[in-house]
């Protein structure tokens, strides 16, 4: 039997490998501090819930591509109030399922040529583009030019570019201003620019991110988003593309092939969370008082904090062997370079545990600064 040269030529994803070091501490009996993955585990707010459960019906028909209406709409009135974008819901709005599998498909849609992605980064846009026999194109982040890529370095070439800010791993955000430059340089030679903006609403500075939403011209733009993280719903799988309208046009016929609209239920609720922002303002608050909690205690252990003020990950300068340390500790990281070589000589700590997790974990980190090593 044979399998793609593609899934035979990759390495387990990187979280599998976590996953699999962090079952091995629970089978030996160690109380585990889980910083490794980054997915929510606070409780889905009430009413979500509530409207999830209040659209169950008897029969569910097979959810169309295009989504609901009432989801555009929801989706394209958030986008106005909080970045002042001017979507229509019928023609620049399509539903997804989460955000994972919209970036791991759009290197099917764009036309010929290599996929840009950045380094450090989340690792699904250069497998999805592996797996569309794509080229792969790595544009490092680094500290000194505030983890934005070189858009001077862009190849000829290039079908699609993949920004994604604020960044996961380093929780750095974009300007206005790069976001304008990156789309013009998108029109003038003629390839996408994607922006993965999952983590807009979490941030720790007195400044909201900015989004490409924002711009004035979105032709050759799409922005990706999600419910995940602004609303503890990770398992809902519910997000959006939004932008040029041909870009839309063309996933919505490419979407009912590989069976990825949302469940009509699921989409229902997402319209209840689209439309509250009082919750969003108490999940910043939760992530700020875990922040509050771990980040002096590793500062205190010898890491240095590298990374920006978004997202819910800490981007930790530390030295050689600092995660497999703390994991003998049943505290849980990410090395930087499972995010790519570029990530070497870091580690990440996503916030996700409880906050009595987290004050447990700083607690076990001071302990383990103050052991010989």
């Amino acid at each position: 039997m044979r399998l793609s040269p593609v899934l035979e030529g990759l390495r387990s994803y990187p979280f599998v490998r976590l996953n699999e070091a962090r079952q091995r501490l629970l089978d030996a009996g160690v109380d585990v501090v889980d910083f490794g993955a980054g997915e929510p585990r606070e409780e889905t707010p009430a009413f979500i819930r509530r409207a999830l459960a209040a659209a169950i019906e008897p029969l569910a028909p097979y959810p169309l591509a295009q989504g609901l209406p009432e989801l555009r709409a929801a989706i394209a009135a958030w986008a106005a109030r909080r970045f002042g974008a001017r979507l229509d819901p019928d023609t620049q709005v399509v539903p997804t399922l989460g955000s994972k599998e919209a970036i791991f498909h759009l290197a099917q849609v764009v036309g010929p040529g290599s996929v840009a992605v950045t380094t450090p980064g989340y690792p699904v846009a250069e497998r999805g583009a592996r797996f569309a026999g794509r080229e792969v194109v790595e544009l490092p982040l680094r500290a000194e030019r505030d983890f934005l890529p070189d858009l001077d370095a862009l190849p000829d070439g290039v079908a699609l570019l993949w920004l994604n800010y604020p960044n996961n791993p380093t929780a750095a955000t974009a300007p206005l201003d790069f976001y304008a430059r990156a789309a013009a340089l998108a029109r003038e030679r003629g390839f996408v620019l994607a922006s993965d903006e999952a983590y807009s609403e979490l941030y720790f500075g007195a400044q909201p991110p900015a989004s490409c939403l924002q711009l004035a011209d979105l032709d050759g733009v799409l922005v990706s988003n999600t419910l995940s993280k602004r609303s503890s719903m990770p398992g809902y799988r519910s997000g959006f593309l939004a932008g040029d309208a041909r870009l839309i046009a063309a996933l919505k016929r490419y979407r009912p092939n590989v069976g990825v609209a949302p469940q009509e239920f699921v989409q229902r609720a997402a319209v209840a969370a689209w439309g509250d922002e009082e919750h969003v303002a108490a999940v910043r608050a939760t992530y700020r008082a875990k922040r509050d909690v771990v980040l002096p205690a590793l500062e205190a252990a010898g890491l240095r904090r590298a990374g920006g003020e978004a997202t819910f990950f800490l981007w930790m300068a530390a030295p050689e062997g600092t995660a497999e340390a703390l994991l003998e500790q049943g505290i849980v990281v990410v090395p930087g370079e499972y995010f790519g070589a570029a990530g070497a000589g870091f580690v990440r700590v996503a916030l996700v545990p409880t906050l009595a997790e987290c004050e447990r974990a700083a607690e076990r980190i001071s302990r383990w600064r103050a052991a010989p090593r």
